[in-house]
């Protein structure tokens, strides 16, 4: 692994305050997140509710997601990002708040979820957009991998730190450390040294630009195509994490301490994917990537649903964490390099739309079928379905290398191999 280019992103001193910032403010994310499910399965060891309260967390970013992007292409994108970091502590101090007084409720849980659900809703395109302008472009692979590291970090260290301070503590001193997480991102921002963007008024309405975005998404055949299977990745598969507490709870009868332990493992899946992908020194040959990652993703969650021994459990749950993140990032960076700088941010709010905004929706189906089958077979039956989307895709492939070999030679990055 070549690590003068995997790290690489870090020499710029914008992106070195972003990615400290933004990493503590992610492990602040899945310390609440965990204990938010916690909390809920310990007052109504319902799977269904689990399912709701994940659907709650992403579902705004299923409607939203379009206008973060839009907004990223009308306004500057520092200030954007300053509001809605500031506005992303509002969630937990409200639960530490009602947690510390003893009157937090199950719809308390859920209401916040979804407020912060629709602040990352907003904050997300703009967050990938703002990237191209603390990097250089050919820092950008780095960069865009950087950023899912953070996510595989905090994924692997917050469920962790969680399990442990459950065990410790309880939820509402979980829900403090993630609002200190965000004040501290708020300063990073504010410390960044950034140039100020010369907006052009649109001249179309904001409607009619979200249309834009739309139709050059579609007509963009690389897009049009792998879209799809990252979101079917993400309604498959990536609502293992809320049914993880049934996992760790019925199937291995153990408590907090084992989810940390479990969501640990995936997190480490995925910082070990990024890693990888982050030493690559440019865009080619990520279709193989995508494709191995699609069906990694569909066969481990299968194997994970039925396996009764721990550490193949635990190995099976890193493939997966693995397989989802270097699905997702590697068509990120696939796109964000092909794609019109005036179109980013549209483009990447369709991307986040498929990539995080389909969790709710498999959330909700997952709880659903969990409760009338059992949490294995839910998630069985998402693996199997996602590695058949994912044989049709690799048959596809030789076509979609077609498409991408004129964009890449205009871009002078060029391969025969791709």
């Amino acid at each position: 692994m070549d690590f003068k280019h995997t790290l690489r992103a870090l020499r710029h001193r914008n992106y070195q305050l972003f990615f400290c910032g933004q990493t503590l403010s992610i492990i602040g994310n899945w310390v609440q997140q965990i204990a938010m499910a916690w909390l809920v399965y310990r007052m109504t060891e319902s799977a269904w509710l689990l399912g709701v309260t994940g659907f709650a967390g992403q579902i705004a970013i299923l409607v939203l997601a379009p206008f973060g992007g839009l907004w990223a292409d009308r306004f500057d994108r520092h200030r954007l990002l300053l509001i809605t970091q500031a506005l992303s502590a509002v969630p937990p101090l409200v639960l530490a708040a009602l947690s510390y007084s003893g009157t937090i409720a199950v719809w308390h849980v859920v209401l916040m979820a979804l407020l912060a659900g629709i602040v990352n809703a907003i904050d997300t395109p703009i967050r990938l957009t703002f990237t191209t302008e603390m990097v250089t472009r050919e820092d950008l692979p780095s960069a865009i991998a950087m950023n899912a590291l953070m996510q595989s970090i905090g994924r692997m260290i917050g469920p962790a730190i969680a399990g442990a301070l459950l065990t410790v503590s309880t939820e509402a001193f979980c829900f403090v450390i993630n609002t200190v997480s965000k004040i501290i991102i708020v300063g990073t921002v504010i410390w960044m040294t950034i140039t100020p963007q010369v907006i052009t008024p649109p001249t179309l309405s904001p409607l009619q630009q979200l249309r834009e975005g739309v139709r050059y998404a579609w007509e963009l055949i690389p897009v049009r195509w792998l879209l799809p299977m990252v979101a079917t990745v993400s309604f498959m598969v990536t609502p293992y994490q809320t049914l993880m507490p049934i996992f760790a709870a019925e199937v291995f009868e153990g408590g907090a301490s084992l989810l940390g332990f479990l969501m640990g493992a995936a997190g480490a899946g995925g910082v070990i994917g990024m890693l990888a992908l982050a030493s690559r020194k440019d865009v080619r040959g990520l279709t193989r990537w995508v494709t191995f990652a699609s069906v990694s993703a569909g066969l481990s969650a299968i194997v994970f649903a039925f396996s009764p021994w721990l550490p193949l459990s635990l190995l099976a749950i890193a493939v997966t964490g693995f397989s989802i993140v270097v699905n997702g990032m590697s068509v990120s960076t696939m796109i964000q390099t092909i794609v019109d700088n005036r179109m980013r941010g549209r483009v990447m709010g369709l991307f986040s739309m498929a990539f995080l905004g389909m969790y709710p929706l498999g959330s909700l189906a997952g709880g659903a079928i969990a409760t009338a089958l059992g949490a294995p077979a839910a998630l069985a039956i998402g693996g199997f379905i996602c590695t058949v989307a994912a044989l049709i895709l690799w048959r596809r492939m030789p076509a979609l290398r077609a498409h991408l070999r004129p964009i890449y030679e205009r871009l002078e990055i060029s391969n025969k191999n791709k």
